[in-house]
C-alpha cells in the first residue's frame, strides 16, 4: 500500500497553513495513497513558543481539528495531522497532539507527544524548552490502520528507542514521526535516527519534516523521507515543501521477520 510524507514551511497563519497543506494531502490521494502524514506543527507555527497557547482548541473541536476530519473524509485519505495544540494543563499549556482521523473522517487515535524537546543545541546558540508551553504526554498509541498497526511518535521521541520497543511489542509494523527538526541535529542524526527504528524494529518508518526558514526566523530541517522495514530510504525530500510517496511492501516485511527473527530474540532485562 501506498503512504504519503508531507514537506511545508508553516507560520503563523493557520488558514494559509492549512491551503498547503490540502494542496499536498490532495497530490497524495492524487497519487493514490492510503495514509499521508503531515509534520510536527502543520497548521502553526508562532512567532514566539508560547503563541500556541492562544490558537489551542479543545479536544473534538476547532479549526485544524474540523479540517483534518473534513480532509479526510473529501479525499478519502487516511491522515496522519502533524501535531495540533489542544487545551490540556490549568496553566494554560497545551497538549502537543498527534491526531489520526480514518478515511471517513472519523478520528482514530489521539498521541500526546512524550518527550518534550529541552536542549541546548550543541554548536548552535539555538535553545528550546518545549516543555514551558507543552504538557507531556505519557501514554505510547498504537492504532489498527489498513497499513497495520501503526505506532505514533513525534519529533524528538525519535531519540528514545525504547518507546519505539513498547510500540512494537504492541504490533506496531511502522511508525509516524512527524518533525520540526533543527538544521544541527538534523545534519547530524536525522537520517541515522530514523533507519535505527526502522531496521531495529523491522518496521517502517514515515518521517514527515518542516523545512526551510519560518517566519520567526527559526529554521529547520526537512529531508522528509519514507524508509522500509529493512532500513532502505524508499522517497525523500532534502529541500523544499512538497509530497512524496512510496508503496509499503508488507508481504516483503512478513518475509524479513519470518527469516531475521530478531524481534522475537529480544530479551527484557531488570535493572
Amino acid at each position: 500500500m501506498r503512504v504519503a510524507a508531507i514537506q511545508m514551511t508553516s507560520g503563523h497563519d493557520i488558514e494559509a497553513n492549512l491551503e498547503v497543506a490540502s494542496r499536498f494531502l490532495e497530490e497524495a490521494a492524487q497519487q493514490q495513497a492510503v495514509l499521508a502524514a503531515l509534520p510536527e506543527n502543520f497548521a502553526f507555527m508562532g512567532l514566539n513558543s508560547g503563541d500556541k497557547r492562544a490558537v489551542a482548541e479543545p479536544d473534538g473541536a476547532g479549526r485544524i481539528q474540523n479540517f483534518l476530519a473534513d480532509t479526510a473524509r473529501r479525499l478519502k485519505l487516511w491522515i496522519v495531522g502533524g501535531t495540533v495544540p489542544l487545551r490540556l494543563g490549568a496553566d494554560g499549556r497545551v497538549a502537543a497532539a498527534c491526531l489520526l482521523y480514518k478515511a471517513d473522517g472519523q478520528r482514530a487515535a489521539r498521541y500526546d507527544k512524550i518527550h518534550l524537546f529541552d536542549v541546548d543545541v550543541p554548536g548552535s546558540t539555538e535553545s528550546h524548552r518545549e516543555s514551558a508551553h507543552t504538557v507531556p504526554g505519557h501514554e505510547p498509541r498504537v492504532v489498527e490502520t489498513p497499513l497495520g498497526k501503526l505506532g505514533l511518535a513525534v519529533c524528538y521521541d525519535m531519540r528514545f528507542p525504547e518507546l519505539f520497543r513498547v510500540m512494537s511489542r504492541q504490533g506496531a509494523v511502522l511508525f509516524t514521526v512527524p518533525a520540526a527538526f533543527t538544521v544541527p541535529t538534523g545534519q547530524a542524526h536525522w537520517e541515522s535516527l530514523l533507519r535505527s527504528r526502522a531496521i531495529e524494529n523491522l518496521g517502517a518508518v514515515i518521517a514527515p519534516a518542516q523545512w526551510g526558514v519560518h517566519p520567526n526566523g527559526r529554521e529547520t530541517y526537512g529531508d522528509s523521507m519514507i524508509i522500509d522495514h529493512w532500513g532502505k530510504v524508499l522517497a525523500r525530500l532534502p529541500q523544499g515543501q512538497g509530497c512524496v510517496v512510496a508503496d509499503i511492501d508488507a508481504a516483503s516485511r512478513m518475509d524479513a521477520r519470518a527469516r531475521f527473527p530478531s524481534l522475537e530474540h529480544r530479551v527484557i532485562y531488570n535493572t
